[in-house]
């Protein structure tokens, strides 16, 4: 490789992963209040970066949550626009008592620095932005015109920059988006995901007597909400993993036969992914599918947590007056969002036992999206990444959801680039949350020529 900014990226990298750890120690985590300082703390120093570097018009837009940070650099007459994303905030660290390290004093050790954020996202942010702070520093320009959107509430659902774009201003006019938050399929194998799976998020509110009540006194009369609750739970789905819910499946559509062929002859070993990441006795799901079939391209259901009673040490015979589960569902190309949550709501009114009131509450949602391997940008990031990982590139989807991009494509209109850098073991939402310092390194690296050939 010959460009000059990577030349850049490789002489500063000790500065960049020491810019990275600085973000890292700010504790931005979107979900509670008492962090909203640490997330407009993680939004400035974003903004104050991207200024550094040469970005224009860089501003911080309020919203009803975190703020999001916008600036652009719009010079490059006749070539295209990108719209780069990621997000600054991160998930809750707990159990802390699992980490090997503070979650907030990011520590390498083994080849990976482990940190809350440390690929999700703010590893990925930071390679962006270190990307085009190279192009800048080693041609006074950049070789594509940039508009860059970071957001500060991906982990709590997304809401500020949703309303934000549906309302489709101006200043995020561009021809393409580009996401660095997903991972590559194994170790050093340069990949592409092209699918992801949308999502409902809910809440199910069971409630029974007017008020707590002791079971001795009451036990056999009053209706206990937990126990109705464990039955609607229980009747969501089989015990071969197939969602009960009627019309669930209506509009899934399987994938490709080349798709599937393609996946087939991906490096994946069942048992190791048993064993290393989920690390369960035996691996569950529906009947006749492959794991990456039932991860990748169908729905499921899934319940978070189950909330009421009495938790403390101790007894306590309390019959409790409610409960609530959160319970998230995750869905496949074709389906949308408000028609799985009605056919959802419907069903659990139905199923609901006799003597309780239930309450199906949606919290969030996000479409699935399945982006074309032959539009031109997806085509230039693989001519990118060959050339600094050596390799072809390999088109995957995920399971996972990011809302932002079904928002692009809906309001925006533009396809997604969703270029990411993680491992599967990277441990995202859980303790010891790592990001592999090489492929740091070589996601800057990718970035900048992705973007160099795109502007060629």
């Amino acid at each position: 490789m010959s460009s000059s900014a990577v030349a850049y990226a490789r002489q500063n990298h000790p500065r960049f992963l020491n810019e990275l750890k600085d973000l890292l120690r700010i504790p931005s985590i979107s979900t509670l209040p008492e962090h909203k300082a640490d997330c407009r703390k993680a939004a400035e120093t974003l903004l104050a970066e991207l200024k550094r570097i040469g970005m224009e018009h860089g501003r911080m837009i309020e919203t009803k949550g975190h703020p999001l940070v916008y600036a652009d650099w719009l010079h490059a007459s006749g070539k295209p626009t990108v719209l780069i994303y990621g997000h600054y905030d991160v998930q809750p660290p707990d159990p802390l008592d699992e980490w090997h390290s503070p979650p907030f004093e990011p520590t390498e050790r083994n080849g990976n620095i482990y940190a809350r954020g440390a690929v999700d996202d703010k590893g990925q942010v930071v390679a962006q932005v270190k990307a085009l702070e190279s192009l800048m520093a080693a041609n006074h320009a950049l070789p594509l015109n940039v508009r860059v959107l970071f957001e500060g509430e991906e982990e709590v659902g997304g809401e500020g920059i949703a309303s934000y774009v549906a309302s489709k201003p101006a200043d995020l006019k561009a021809d393409f988006a580009l996401v660095s938050d997903t991972e590559l399929f194994a170790p050093g194998l340069p990949t592409l995901c092209v699918g992801l799976r949308g999502m409902i998020y809910t809440e199910l509110e069971v409630r029974g007597a007017k008020t707590d009540l002791h079971s001795g006194m009451y036990g056999g009369a009053a209706p206990n909400p937990f126990v109705s609750l464990a039955h609607i739970i229980a009747r969501l789905k089989d015990e071969n993993g197939h969602i009960l819910i009627p019309g669930f499946y209506d509009d899934v559509v399987a994938p490709s036969k080349e798709e599937l062929a393609a996946w087939r002859s991906l490096p994946f070993d069942e048992e190791e992914y048993r064993k290393a990441e989920v690390g369960s006795k035996q691996l569950v799901g529906e009947a006749g599918y492959s794991v990456l079939e039932r991860t990748w391209a169908r729905p499921t259901v899934d319940v978070h947590g189950i909330l009421g009673g009495f938790v403390g040490a101790g007894a306590k015979t309390v019959i409790p007056a409610k409960a609530t589960a959160k319970v998230s569902m995750r869905l496949v190309p074709n389906m949308t969002p408000a028609k799985a949550f009605a056919l959802y709501k419907s069903y659990v009114e139905k199923i609901a036992p006799a003597g309780v009131d239930v309450d199906v509450r949606l919290i969030h949602s996000g479409d699935a999206c399945l982006i074309p391997v032959d539009n031109r940008y997806i085509q230039a990031a693989t001519r990118a990444l060959h050339e600094v990982w050596g390799k072809d590139t390999v088109f995957i989807r995920s399971g996972g959801s990011i809302p932002i991009v079904g928002d692009f494509d809906r309001h925006l209109g533009l396809p997604s680039v969703m270029m990411g850098f993680g491992l599967p073991d990277d441990n995202l939402h859980a303790p010891n949350e790592k990001f592999n310092l090489k492929n740091f390194e070589l996601g800057i690296q990718s970035l900048i020529r992705f973007l160099e050939e795109v502007g060629s």
